[in-house]
C-alpha cells in the first residue's frame, strides 16, 4: 500500500504545512493611497515570525495605524512622511517618479496601492537606474532590471538587519524551527533517495540518472513530479 507524496500532503493542509499566522504582528504594507502628505511618528520597533526584517508600528497624525518595514538607523519616536512632496530621507514613502536615480529603495509596489511587494527581507535594498514620463527602472537585489510604473510607491533607505545571515545556526534543531515558524518543510529528502512507495522518482529501479523527468500532460498529483510538460517541441515556426 503506498502512501501521500509531499505535493500530496501539503494539499491536504494540515498543520504542518500551514504557516502560523496567527503569531505575525499583522499584515506588513505600506498605506492605503492618500491624495495628500501624512506625517507618523514610530511607537516601536517589534519581531514578527513572519517577517525576516524588524516592523514598525506607525501612528499618522490622522488616527490610522500601520505596520511598515523598518529601515536601517531610525528609532521609536522618528517621524516617517508618505506623499508625493515629501523629503528624500530613510523611512519615508514616495512615489518612484518623485525619487532621484541612484536612491535606495525597498517595499516596491508591484502595482499603485497594493502595499508593497518587492525587497522586503532583511539587509536588502533596491537602486532606481532610470526614469521615463511613465515608468522607473529599478535593479533589484538580484541585479536584475524591472520596470515599474511611476505612480508605485516605495520606501527609501536600506532594510535593517542586515547581518542576520552572518551568524550560522550550528544546530539541525534550530534550522528546523525556523522552518517551522513561517511552515516550510524541513529537512527535505531527494526524491532518488525514498522508497517506490513514497515517490514516482524512488526506488531503486527508478533510480537511473538517464530517465526522463516530464510528466505525463494529464498527471495526477501524485504523479506530477519533475520537470513541466513544454507546450511545443522544436522551434516554433509561426
Amino acid at each position: 500500500m503506498g502512501k501521500n507524496i509531499t505535493a500530496q500532503k501539503r494539499g491536504r493542509g494540515t498543520s504542518v504545512y500551514r504557516a502560523p499566522s496567527f503569531r505575525y504582528v499583522g499584515v506588513v504594507k505600506h498605506r492605503s493611497l492618500s491624495s495628500k502628505e501624512s506625517l507618523g511618528r514610530i511607537r516601536d520597533i517589534v519581531h514578527s515570525t513572519g517577517h525576516y526584517a524588524p516592523v514598525l508600528k506607525v501612528s499618522y497624525a490622522d488616527g490610522v495605524d500601520s505596520l511598515e518595514i523598518a529601515p536601517f538607523g531610525v528609532k521609536v519616536g522618528d517621524e516617517v512622511r508618505v506623499g508625493a512632496g515629501v523629503d528624500v530621507k530613510d523611512g519615508n514613502v514616495l512615489p518612484l517618479r518623485s525619487i532621484p536615480e541612484g536612491a535606495f529603495i525597498f517595499n516596491i509596489e508591484s502595482m499603485p496601492g497594493d502595499g508593497g511587494k518587492f525587497v522586503r527581507s532583511s539587509g536588502s535594498f533596491a537602486r532606481v537606474v532610470e526614469k521615463t514620463s511613465d515608468t522607473v527602472k529599478v535593479m533589484l537585489p538580484s541585479k536584475q532590471e524591472r520596470t515599474f510604473s511611476a505612480d508605485c510607491r516605495a520606501t527609501i533607505g536600506v532594510i535593517a538587519g542586515g547581518g542576520r545571515g552572518d551568524k550560522p545556526l550550528l544546530k539541525a534543531g534550530l534550522r528546523s524551527m525556523k522552518r517551522g515558524a513561517r511552515g516550510k518543510l524541513y529537512p527535505i529528502t531527494s526524491a532518488l533517495s525514498m522508497n517506490a512507495v513514497a515517490h514516482p522518482f524512488g526506488g531503486s529501479s527508478s533510480a537511473a540518472k538517464n530517465g526522463p523527468l516530464i510528466a505525463r500532460r494529464f498527471a495526477p498529483p501524485g504523479a506530477k513530479v519533475g520537470s513541466l510538460r513544454p507546450r511545443r517541441t522544436g522551434r516554433r515556426t509561426k
